[in-house]
């Protein structure tokens, strides 16, 4: 089934008049990939709705305006408008990988070519005022993505071969997808492992082959909720037991530590010594002492004592390691 929509199609329906290409059902149908009925559908909302002339040559066996000084009604955008769908886009392309660059810059143009009148801001001129980094992400396929959200929204199974990198082994599976996350531009599928009876997180990058079941629906569970699963992960990381855990850190990372929201449950509070203490409940302890240990000798775990511990056993092996190289250099 054809992916065009309405609008699409009528600016392409307008632009080919206009260049006196004298479009007809049949052309138009082979060409938007739709039928003959969508196409006369879409010309008479041109005439009826839009009020477009549009007329049949004879002569030349297709579509004219009978009037070549009609315009369909302008696309009105400001410029705080234009500047928002810009950046929108610039974020979207870093954060979707280079797979999807050639479909939204296509999209740019589009708009950009709807535009009608004098614009007074260049998304050239734009790109050379904002830079958007891209984060370290694994990339993602383009055509993976498409068809994970069509199995979630079709509610097919998937069978997979998936590359579980904390165990360094390839295995197959069989899962019922639910819902994609991007974290910091990787993205991740959650999904209900049907061998292991559980939801699962697996990363996009590492589905090294897979396949929509079509013969195969399933029926979603309702006790799934997409944001109650946020709430307990944390960077998408996810565990067993949910706990609360407590850091406090120095006055040194305070101010930067304040004006973040690291977690949807987060506390804030103030610490001795004009530092903070942050709060927050989650499962996810495997990524919390990752992301805690980025701020070394300016952060202490104060709860769970379980994860203190965990955290105090990676800083002595750390310490170990910089001892042994101390060592090795003399």
């Amino acid at each position: 089934m054809s992916q065009r929509q309405q609008l699409e199609r009528i600016l392409e329906i307008d632009r080919l008049i206009r260049a006196g290409r004298f479009p007809n059902a049949d052309r138009l149908a082979e060409r938007m990939e739709v039928s003959r009925r969508v196409v006369f559908k879409d010309r008479d909302f041109m005439i009826e709705r839009l009020g477009a002339p549009i007329v049949y040559d004879r002569t030349h066996g297709g579509w004219a305006y009978s009037d070549p000084t009609f315009s369909l009604p302008s696309l009105m955008v400001t410029e705080g408008e234009l500047l928002a769908f810009f950046l929108s886009v610039e974020l979207a392309r870093r954060y979707l990988g280079t797979p999807f660059e050639g479909p939204l810059r296509s999209a740019v143009e589009k708009v950009r070519g709807s535009l009608r009148g004098p614009v007074t801001v260049s998304l050239e001129d734009l790109s050379r005022h904002f830079t958007l980094a891209a984060p370290a992400a694994a990339p993602a396929d383009e055509r993976t993505l498409l068809d994970l959200h069509r199995a979630i929204v079709d509610r097919r199974r998937v069978a997979m071969r998936y590359f579980t990198a904390s165990r360094r082994e390839t295995s197959d599976r069989v899962v019922e997808p639910y819902h994609l996350v991007n974290q910091a531009g990787d993205w991740y599928l959650i999904a209900w492992d049907r061998k292991r009876r559980d939801f699962r997180t697996f990363h996009a990058g590492r589905i090294r082959s897979f396949k929509v079941l079509e013969s195969e629906p399933f029926a979603r569970r309702k006790d799934f909720d997409p944001s109650a699963w946020m709430r307990q992960a944390f960077q998408v990381q996810l565990g067993a037991t949910t706990e609360r855990v407590v850091l406090r850190f120095d006055a040194d990372q305070a101010p930067y530590i304040r004006e973040r929201v690291w977690h949807p449950t987060q506390q804030v509070s103030d610490a001795p010594g004009g530092g903070v203490d942050l709060s927050f409940e989650t499962s996810g302890l495997g990524g919390v002492l990752r992301w805690v240990l980025q701020y070394g000798s300016h952060v202490e775990v104060l709860a769970p004592k379980s994860f203190k511990k965990a955290f105090a056993r990676e800083v002595k092996a750390m310490a170990r390691k910089v001892k042994a190289g101390k060592a090795e250099g003399n």
